[in-house]
């Protein structure tokens, strides 16, 4: 099986929850990695070293000196770096950390081979090997995420334009042997999930019942029973948005039935859908209660537990130059926000984590980077590459 190597690897080897309540606001200490415009991160051992380094872009980020070292060439095109969105995979089964990622504007989704020790001490480039080309150039943001619930994730990449399909693309070998190994060529094979996709991207048993749905901009697809990949899934048009890449879908209010939290990724407003389960007609019923609408463009929302009381908290902030700056108070100052869920008042109280320097891109990633026991953020956005250190005093 490849390893996924994402921020929730780290946490397996925390000690046990510290349910002491943290004093907020969390303090963070700022530290700036890189200045570009590439909108992608994560998070994974890139040297094997035991300590977890950082992935954006065009570089790799060497925990401890936190200096550049390259991994890859990437064009920038109408104000975008063409990488939207990447994630830290062993694709090819040899125990490290390579990349994936594809562009907004062309089809094809290439994989970045780790050179291992030596490459790495001399600052080679990473080799890249397409793993398939989509045929779609409509990219608004990608995702390797285990659809199917096998232990191996899939490859999802949400389109803007609603008319193209959403098909989800699962690892293969090219002798189309899904089983991996033996040297073979990886590969994507495609699975046509539904017709229409739409800005925005979530995945969670939205219907609760016990399968895990896709949320896109214009609605969502309801799972089937059986093989997730043998056909088209049910489709409902339940909404049309520009939503977040990805929106939020679990059960916040702890009872029992799935909520959302939804932004406006190119506008203000970031929203609570809880869970009402069906009206009348069958259909699934929300109460929608404004979080925060502060600030323009939310475009990424990510849950961490920050304070360790063991519930996570809801972290976003403000993406930099979306549309080159032309969405709804596009010019304003970044701001990096988190909000607590409070049971008692059932609502989230917001608190700034930093305002004027750190603003978000496509993808926000948390872990221990530091190995001080608490969760740490790493944004990638158009203002640069950027670590909040947090500073929890338990």
């Amino acid at each position: 099986m490849r390893k996924l190597f994402l921020y929730c690897s780290a946490l397996a080897t925390l000690a046990a929850v510290d349910v002491s309540l943290a004093q907020h606001p969390l303090k963070f200490e700022v530290k700036l990695l890189a200045v570009d415009s590439n909108e992608g991160c994560d998070v994974a051992d890139v040297d094997g070293d035991g300590k977890l380094d950082v992935v954006a872009g065009r570089n790799w980020y060497r925990n401890g000196d936190w200096l550049p070292r390259p991994v890859r060439l990437i064009e920038d095109r109408n104000g975008y770096v063409q990488s939207n969105g990447e994630w830290a995979y062993d694709v090819n089964g040899d125990g490290r950390p390579d990349v994936i990622s594809m562009s907004f504007f062309s089809g094809g989704v290439y994989w970045y081979e780790n050179p291992g020790p030596e490459g790495l001490a001399k600052g080679h480039l990473w080799q890249p090997h397409l793993l398939v080309d989509t045929g779609y150039g409509t990219n608004e943001s990608s995702h390797l995420y285990d659809v199917t619930g096998d232990g191996r994730p899939e490859w999802i990449s949400d389109q803007w334009n609603k008319a193209n399909p959403l098909i989800v693309w699962a690892f293969a070998d090219s002798d189309g042997d899904d089983s991996g190994g033996d040297g073979a060529k990886p590969t994507l094979t495609s699975h046509l999930i539904g017709a229409s996709t739409g800005h925005g991207i979530g995945f969670g048993d939205v219907n609760n019942d016990g399968r895990e749905d896709i949320l896109v901009g214009s609605g969502w697809y309801e799972r089937p029973e059986g093989d997730p990949l043998a056909g088209r899934w049910p489709y409902h048009q339940d909404w049309q948005l520009q939503a977040p890449c990805p929106m939020v879908v679990e059960d916040i209010d702890g009872d029992g039935i799935t909520d959302i939290i939804v932004s406006q990724a190119h506008g203000f407003g970031i929203h609570l859908w809880r869970g009402l389960g069906e009206d009348d007609n069958g259909q699934l019923a929300f109460e929608k209660t404004l979080i925060d609408d502060s600030f323009s463009q939310a475009h990424c929302l990510h849950m961490t537990d920050l304070d360790g009381d063991g519930r996570r908290e809801l972290v976003t902030g403000k993406r930099v130059r979306a549309h080159n700056g032309n969405d709804p108070g596009g010019t304003d100052p970044p701001i990096i926000r988190y909000y607590v869920w409070d049971p008692d008042a059932k609502q989230f109280n917001g608190y700034t984590a930093n305002e004027g320097q750190v603003g978000t891109g496509l993808q926000i990633r948390s872990a221990d980077i530091d190995g001080d026991g608490d969760m740490d953020l790493v944004f990638a956005g158009k203002d640069g590459t950027q670590i909040l250190f947090n500073q929890r005093k338990d």
